[in-house]
């Protein structure tokens, strides 16, 4: 079946309409809004509590791995969803598939607990 320009219309026509709706919310708002300053509302808001320093301090290392670590493991909820949804057509070899997946990412896990990246001190 071959596809031809037309059929994107629908596709273009939604997502000018969406962008459309973003940029002119935001445009309508910034103009029929009140605009009233002052020194309290432009200081920076950090839960109450006075703001000292500089705000580029370094941060600890664990945080960025621990961050890392967490949306490497999570991505494998998006592996496993479609294929818990297809697990009786793909068979036994698609079983198989899985459980070496699974193995590679379970010693994954096991060198980074070994490694200590999770252990905060």
């Amino acid at each position: 079946m071959q596809s031809n320009q037309l059929d994107f219309l629908p596709i273009f026509m939604q997502l000018l309409l969406a962008v459309g709706f973003v940029v002119g919310t935001i445009l309508i708002s910034g103009k029929l809004g009140p605009l009233r300053k002052s020194e309290s509302k432009d200081k920076n808001f950090e839960c109450g509590i006075e703001s000292y320093g500089n705000a580029r301090i370094p941060f600890s290392v664990k945080y960025f791995v621990v961050a890392i670590l967490f949306v490497l493991f999570d991505v494998e909820v998006i592996f496993l969803y479609p294929w818990a949804i297809n697990f009786k057509e793909m068979g036994i070899e698609g079983m198989g598939k899985m459980i070496v997946f699974m193995a590679l990412l379970l010693i994954g896990f096991f060198y980074i607990i070994k490694k200590k990246a999770l252990e905060w001190e």
